[in-house]
Formats: structure tokens, C-alpha cells, sequence
């Protein structure tokens, strides 16, 4: 059962008269609705305008795409940013000059589950299960690697051991999303330090990540983290040329907005562990200690939230044909009484439910 409201969720949504408490989304920093940052928008409205349409490789430039570009690479670790109008052409923009970089019959590897940012046609990697200890074939050596930072999902954190495996003599391109990491993992900077420290003795692998800025970070816009040189190659494709920004309000409201962030991630982490203990007793979640998310394969769980005013993820995805996928996903939105009466619901449903099998993570 989908519901239409009229409002953007934060901890509580309202559908035909009736108010439920809202555990989805992935406003996981809680910004969306943050009234400084809804200030600082309306400040960068005033300044910039709704939209900026033009190329960022025009001959009239703005200042405040260098300023956040440098800002996230600052944030994460990174040499360099360069931002997109979302993640998902942040994706196909990396992958589209990644498979002319490579040729048409380059040996690739990909994770399944690997966001559809990073399929391409011109790329037809083998499916390798890299984040099971799956070891990598013998005397085969990718020209690329293509992989999510995280199961979001499953709520699944990887440990990217397996880059220890990839031979030293050859350049190997590793594309990381980190769409669901960036705001979230390693104190808020992402995927790319824990990459960068397993990288250390690589410089033959080369790293790229993509993300969407439109989750954690609550921006319409997509960021791709790399080296200089890279950047700039990928900045002259036809593909990044011919593309609008991001909205430089946003970009704007971004470069003024650390306290916001810094509060919404104490905020997340202390809802995430007040949810452990509460949800983990019931052995009904898969859950990486840390992270928002709390997977469950027993999709009756839903239904029987909805009917107790609770909302929560599932849904079929990334396709119509894919299994529905249940999880309740914690936010800086909620209050420690929201994630109390989530826990009293989800204890009743497995007490009612005796006959479900604990989930192994």
C-alpha cells in the first residue's frame, strides 16, 4: 500500500486525517526541513536566483560552485570535487568517459547490487561477488571496478578488504557510489578516507567516487571526488559540458551550513544507537552497528506498522520485478519517544509472530 500526502516527511507524516511516525527516506541528517538551513537557502535565493541554466564549462562563471567543490573535497579527504545536477548523472557522466578510457572489451569487475549510476552500455564487467570474501579469478586483472560503499539496503557495511587482492602492475580504475555513505560513515566524510587508507600502496588504482548530495546531505545535486587531472578530463566531455549545475543557492547554502550538519550527525548517531538497543533484542534485524538502516526479510512487518501508525520503507527496487525490501531507517528528525513506541510495535509484532526465524547478519 503506497500513501500520497502533500508535505515533506521529517518524523511525522499525515495521510487522510491520520498522523504516522515516519522511519524512511534518506533525509538521514535530518537538513531537509533544518530551519538555519532553510534560512541559508532563502539567503542564496536572494543572492543567486531558483536555477542557474548554463554550462559550467560556459564563458560566464560562478564562484560558489569552486567554493562547495572545494569545500566537500575539504570535508571528505579528497584532492579535488566536481559538482553535478544529481548523483545519478554524477554516475553516468564517470561512466561514460570511464568506458571510452578503457575500451569496449576492457576486463571489469562489479558488485551485485551496484546502483544503476554505474551501469553503462559500453560496459559489460563480470559480477563478482568482491564484499563475500568471493576470490577474484585467477590471472584476471580488471581495467576497472565498479561497486556501491555500502549495502543501504541491506544495511551492510563493506570492508573493502579484497583490494589487497588486485595486481600492482597494471592501472586499474576503482568507481565507488557512495550515495548512501557520504554524511554518514566515517564521521560524516564517507567512503573515500576508508579507500584512500587501503589505497596507500596502490597507486596503480586509480579512485573515483560518485554520490548523490540529495540524501545525507539534503542538496539537489551530485558530487564526484577523484584527483585533479581526472576531473578536469571528465569536466571537457560533451556529456558534464552540456549538463545544467546544481542550483548555486544550494551550493551557496552549503558553504555556510556546518553547524547544521555537525548537530544533524550527534543527532543521527545518538538516534541510531538509542534504536540498537531498543530494535536489535527482537532478532528480527540485519543491522551494521553505526548505521541507519535495520533490514528485515519479513516483509509482514510493514503492513502491520501501517495499521499501529508507524511508516516504514518497503518497497520494490530498483525495479518493479525486485523483491520488496523492508527496513526502518532512523534520522536526526526523531525523538527518543518516537523510537520508543517504534520499539514497543516491533516487540508486539514478534511476540504475535513467534513462528519467524531470527535474521543472521
Amino acid at each position: 500500500m503506497a500513501l500520497t500526502i502533500n508535505q515533506l516527511p521529517n518524523r511525522i507524516i499525515t495521510h487522510e486525517g491520520c498522523e504516522y511516525l515516519f522511519f524512511s527516506g534518506t533525509s538521514y541528517l535530518g537538513v531537509a526541513q533544518h530551519p538555519h538551513m532553510q534560512a541559508l537557502l532563502g539567503e542564496g535565493v536572494a543572492q543567486y536566483g531558483l536555477h542557474f541554466g548554463a554550462s559550467r564549462n560556459g564563458n560566464l562563471q560562478l564562484a560558489v560552485f569552486d567554493e562547495a567543490e572545494s569545500k566537500l573535497a575539504l570535508n571528505v579527504g579528497a584532492p579535488a570535487a566536481l559538482t553535478t545536477s544529481s548523483g545519478m548523472l554524477a554516475g553516468q557522466v564517470v561512466v561514460d568517459w570511464l568506458a571510452r578510457q578503457v575500451g569496449p572489451k576492457a576486463v571489469g569487475f562489479q558488485a551485485p547490487g551496484t546502483h544503476p549510476a554505474l551501469w553503462h552500455p559500453l560496459l559489460t564487467p563480470q559480477t563478482i561477488d568482491l564484499h563475500k570474501h568471493e576470490p577474484l579469478p585467477p590471472d584476471v586483472h580488471p581495467a576497472y571496478i565498479l561497486t556501491n560503499s555500502v549495502d543501504a539496503i541491506r544495511s551492510v557495511l563493506f570492508s573493502f578488504n579484497w583490494l589487497s587482492q588486485l595486481t600492482d602492475v597494471q592501472q586499474i580504475w576503482l568507481v565507488v557510489d557512495d550515495s548512501h555513505g557520504l554524511g554518514v560513515l566515517n564521521g560524516g566524510r564517507g567512503i573515500w578516507p576508508q579507500l584512500a587508507e587501503k589505497l596507500a600502496h596502490k597507486p596503480n588504482v586509480r579512485l573515483i567516487v560518485t554520490a548523490s548530495l540529495a540524501k545525507a546531505m539534503s542538496l539537489p545535486a551530485g558530487v564526484i571526488f577523484g584527483d585533479p587531472d581526472t576531473l578536469a578530463a571528465i569536466r571537457q566531455t560533451a556529456y558534464f559540458g552540456a549538463c545544467s549545475p546544481m542550483p548555486p543557492a544550494y551550493a551557496d547554502a552549503f558553504c555556510h551550513a556546518d553547524r547544521v550538519y555537525a548537530q544533524g550527525y550527534d543527532r543521527l548517531m545518538g538516534n541510531i544507537a538509542l534504536a540498537e538497543a531498543a530494535l536489535l533484542p527482537s532478532g528480527l534485524f540485519s543491522h551494521a552497528i553505526g548505521y541507519p538502516v535495520f533490514y528485515t526479510d519479513h516483509d509482514e512487518l510493514y503492513p502491520y506498522l501501517l495499521e499501529n501508525g508507524i511508516f516504514v520503507y518497503s518497497f520494490a527496487y530498483p525495479t518493479p520485478a525486485d523483491k520488496a525490501n523492508t527496513r526502518i531507517v532512523i534520522s536526526a528528525f526523531h525523538e527518543p519517544q518516537d523510537i520508543d513506541n517504534l520499539a514497543i510495535a516491533v516487540r508486539r509484532f514478534a511476540q504475535q509472530h513467534p513462528h519467524l526465524r531470527p535474521i543472521r547478519a
